[in-house]
């Protein structure tokens, strides 16, 4: 399975539920994750890649 955005763990932009979908974990979790990477990293880098993610990664099947 090819790494989309989520259309169905759908938050913000889907980043996090695609990379869920892809890794087979719970969605929660990996925004959890994310959240304390964002955090431990001054957060404006978090916020950086998770605006490429959104733009780079192709949009999940309907």
């Amino acid at each position: 399975m090819p790494l989309h955005r989520s259309r169905n763990n759908r938050i913000l932009g889907g980043v996090c539920g695609g990379i869920a979908d892809w890794l087979g974990w719970n969605p929660t979790g990996v925004r959890v994750l994310y959240v304390i990477w964002s955090i431990l990293s001054a957060a404006f880098p978090g916020i950086l890649v998770y605006l490429a993610l959104w733009i780079v990664m192709p949009d999940g099947d309907r």
